[in-house]
């Protein structure tokens, strides 16, 4: 070989003297015709181009040339930069010949790669067994090749590179998995598996182009496939396949919810088109358009349109609805404009659709329990310099139990702000005249109360009413003998309305008619009340080293007296009268069932007290620095009634007491009402309705409720554990949150939290026997294990001794992805509902874990 390697030698330096000899002679001048003759066209030598367009530069421990061949190879740490690629490998080769350049990853003992190629192209970094690239055609095939692209990585069996921007691959898997990225992981806990992949890359995006791709738990295959995939790798919002859960309903049976697509529409638009499909023929589809404009407005169009199907054809228990649902909700920017907002809040269902709910969502969060729903529009003008603001809305709201339909359309109210009667002759002001303040407006409403299949025909326009209201309120106040606040207020109401009632009885009929009669009509009232307020401070001591040192008590009487006179006498024209059934004569008001309400009738002249009180207690504490804690025995306690001097019988009101405190550092709050009746009720033999005597002083319950609130968790039992302290170790790669003891059992954080809500009211009235409504609810989490949550709510019916509305959740975080599962077992509906999710906001449109707009926070825009 050594002689071989010196005669190769000896024949390059004897060609090079030879080529250096020719160099050095002088060539002979020919004439010019001779040359003209010599050379022609046709004779023109043309130079062909180089095959490498740039330098090829190499290195490595072990670089060696085989010339004959033209080949190359570079061993160990070996590298190749050529225009903008660098190949780093353990070996590298170089056929000039091919115009190929092949890389290896380095290899054990046993021939299997352990050391990846990485090569470096256009900023970015790719990982491969073995890779050849072609200096001519600029292609290149790579053998387990690993791309990260925007948070996510591709893995593929071969590789094609077509050009700097068209990728082809087969069998590949996409994963965002955090710790297969980062390589603390060899296995990734989830990936998407294609046979064949196309990679498109361009300037400022790239995105995945798949056909049939399918996802992997585990390396365990699911039945989640999708025929197609479109993965976008941009900042921009992206059109995508949303995803649907799936789950059993006992009423519709299967399902698929939320299968649908996600599209942007230019910069401040994007539309969601979902479906609810059931394998008992029910269906329902759910568009839905967000809009905004940063810093002027945002808002939300949504509907949902289907049609329920229960039962089998042909059978009793067979019915098909159909159902929707337009919502519209609109919020303007308070930057834009201070001096004119626009809101809308629209939500318009049919009168069965929570009765019906193809949505299973309405399940979930319990909006099949709604019995009223409203939406309202508002447009609202203040002015620089006017001091009024002048709003305008329009109001809708349905009565699902009735099948009523209330509409206010369209309505203005115009507010002047507050001023002072009188201006302050020192600036400070003082006494009653100077604190003289003065609040009206203007209320403009069109009204009508129908059911929905006569919403805006004639019949509803027969029955709509018009009224106009305006309010003066004139208050002060001022302190008397320093403690005590003195205060006078005075209102006048004027109302003006386009209809009034006619009441009469009818013989023929055997009833009472209200006749709704079409004329211009108003009314004028006055009242006015004057009180007086102060605060008492009570403190009671206890012996010095007792557990409660004191108790606090602080008081807050009032006075208070209000005049108005008698509406009905016959001189104002408010009232008039009619002879019911039994012959008696019976007053009533023109304007009752009206939109501007009624004048009062009779003349109050009623005395008024109020009692609040706050009732604190100081005890021994060690956990507190002071060394003493203060608890709330009650925050409130208020005692109200009035003595109405002008009545002709029954003067007392009902006495009411209300009271609120909280306990265990507040975290059990407590609220109750009592109401007590202070006259005797006389109930006749066999009766159930009682009547109200004369007798004053038997007080009887009349009416109490009691709320009760209790958040629990697992912090307010015992002190939270220092596992870093407490054990020698701590979990790697996918177990961080777990500590290992000496036996290397696992120990965590088991987080849970329980909220207590329990309810009881007692009604009674004049009714021999009461209503009573009494339920305790239930509303928790609990881990157990740092990623697996369990979640759930139940109320029980104390009086029915039923389970209501009970719901169980399940709930698995695998970092990069998530499962969640939901059931409700018992009721009205039966249903359970599974959902897999990916985390990573690459897949959040494609693979669907939670809605993503660029109407939510922290979503691109």
């Amino acid at each position: 070989m050594a002689k071989t390697v010196l005669k190769n030698i000896l024949q390059i330096l004897i060609i090079l003297i030879f080529n250096n000899f020719l160099a050095q002679k002088t060539p002979e001048k020919l004439p010019k015709n001779v040359v003209n003759d010599t050379i022609s066209k046709k004779d023109t030598i043309v130079v062909k181009k180089e095959a490498l367009d740039d330098i090829l530069r190499t290195k490595a421990d072990d670089q060696r040339r085989d010339v004959p061949k033209k080949m190359t190879f570079l061993n160990k740490n070996a590298q190749v930069k050529y225009q903008d690629m660098q190949i780093d490998a353990d070996y590298i080769s170089i056929d000039d010949n091919k115009n190929l350049i092949y890389a290896r990853g380095k290899l054990d003992s046993l021939g299997k790669i352990i050391e990846p190629v990485i090569t470096t192209q256009a900023g970015k970094k790719y990982e491969t067994n073995e890779f050849s690239y072609n200096t001519k055609t600029r292609q290149a095939i790579a053998f387990n090749a690993r791309t990260e692209e925007s948070g996510g990585v591709i893995t593929a069996q071969k590789t094609k590179k077509y050009s700097d921007s068209v990728f082809a691959m087969r069998n590949a898997d996409y994963t965002t998995d955090e710790y297969y990225i980062k390589k603390k992981d060899t296995a990734s806990d989830y990936f998407m598996r294609a046979s064949n992949i196309k990679l498109i890359k361009t300037k400022n995006k790239s995105q995945i182009v798949t056909g049939p791709i399918q996802m992997y738990i585990e390396k365990v295959p699911t039945p989640l496939i999708l025929p197609f995939a479109i993965l976008p790798f941009s900042e921009k919002r992206a059109a995508g396949i949303l995803i649907p859960s799936f789950g059993e309903r006992e009423d519709v049976g299967f399902f698929l919810n939320g299968l649908g697509y996600y599209q942007p529409i230019g910069e401040h638009f994007d539309l969601k088109v979902l479906a609810d499909i059931y394998t008992k023929g029910s269906w329902n589809l759910r568009p839905q358009m967000n809009y905004l404009k940063k810093y002027r407005y945002s808002g939300t169009f949504t509907a949902d349109v289907g049609t329920m199907v229960r039962g089998i054809k042909g059978l009793d228990d067979y019915t098909k609805n159909s159902t929707y649902r337009i919502a519209w909700t609109h919020t303007q920017d308070s930057k834009s404009n201070p001096f004119l907002t626009f809101s809308a809040s629209v939500d318009i269902v049919s009168t069965k659709f929570y009765n019906n709910p193809l949505n299973n969502n309405y399940i979930f969060n319990q909006n099949v329990l709604n019995t009223q729903q409203s939406s309202a529009v508002t447009v609202t003008k203040r002015f620089l310099k006017l001091p009024a603001t002048i709003t305008g809305s329009a109001s809708y709201s349905q009565n699902f139990a009735t099948g009523l339909a209330d509409l206010r359309l369209p309505q203005m109210n115009v507010a002047i702000n507050q001023f002072y009667l009188f201006k302050s002759k020192t600036g400070v002001r003082q006494g009653l005249l100077e604190n003289i303040t003065v609040n009206t407006g203007f209320n403009l409403t069109n009204y009508v109360s129908t059911q929905e299949n006569e919403l805006f025909t004639k019949a509803m326009w027969d029955k709509m009413q018009t009224g106009l209201k305006n309010n003066i309120a004139l208050g002060t106040n001022t302190t008397l003998a320093k403690y005590f606040t003195f205060s006078l207020t005075a209102n006048v109401d004027n109302a003006l309305t386009t209809k009034t009632l006619n009441k009469y009885y009818d013989p023929v009929k055997g009833a009472e008619v209200d006749e709704i009669q079409k004329n211009v009509a108003g009314y004028s009232t006055f009242s006015s009340s004057a009180s007086l307020q102060t605060t008492l401070y009570g403190m009671l001591k206890f012996k010095k080293g007792s557990v409660v040192e004191a108790v606090r008590h602080m008081m807050t009487p009032s006075l208070s007296f209000t005049y108005s006179p008698d509406f009905s006498s016959p001189g104002f024209g408010y009232y008039k009268n009619y002879y019911n059934a039994q012959g008696a004569l019976t007053p009533y008001s023109i304007f009752e069932k009206g939109i501007v309400g009624t004048p009062s009738s009779g003349v109050v002249g009623a005395l008024g007290f109020n009692i609040g009180n706050n009732i604190e207690m100081k005890v021994k504490s060690k956990s507190d620095s002071t060394g003493v804690k203060k608890i709330k025995i009650f925050e409130s306690l208020n005692l109200s009634g009035n003595y109405n001097f002008a009545a002709k019988d029954h003067p007392w009101s009902v006495f009411s007491i209300n009271g609120q405190s909280s306990f265990f550092n507040n975290k059990l709050s407590v609220n109750t009402s009592l109401a007590l009746e202070p006259y005797k009720i006389y109930f006749a033999p066999g009766a159930t309705q009682g009547i109200r005597t004369e007798e004053f002083g038997h007080f009887s319950v009349q009416g109490f409720n009691v709320q009760l609130s209790y958040p629990l968790s697992s912090e307010i039992f015992g002190e939270k554990t220092d596992y870093a302290k407490k054990y020698p170790s701590k979990g790697e790669v996918r177990n961080e949150n777990y500590y290992f003891d000496d036996d290397n059992y696992a120990h965590f954080d088991q987080a849970w939290t329980l909220n207590i809500n329990a309810n009881y009211a007692y009604s009674k009235g004049l009714s021999a026997l009461g209503n009573k409504i009494a339920s305790v609810g239930l509303d928790g989490s609990i881990k157990l294990t740092p990623y697996w949550n369990i979640n759930g709510s139940t109320h029980f019916d104390l009086v029915t001794k039923d389970l209501a509305y009970t719901r169980i959740g399940f709930s698995r975080d695998q970092r990069s992805f998530t499962i969640n599962f939901n059931w409700v077992p018992f009721g009205q509906y039966k249903v359970y509902d599974f959902f897999i999710g990916i985390k990573a906001n690459i897949l959040s449109d494609a693979l669907k874990y939670k809605d993503r707009s660029f109407t939510q926070p922290n979503a691109p825009f």
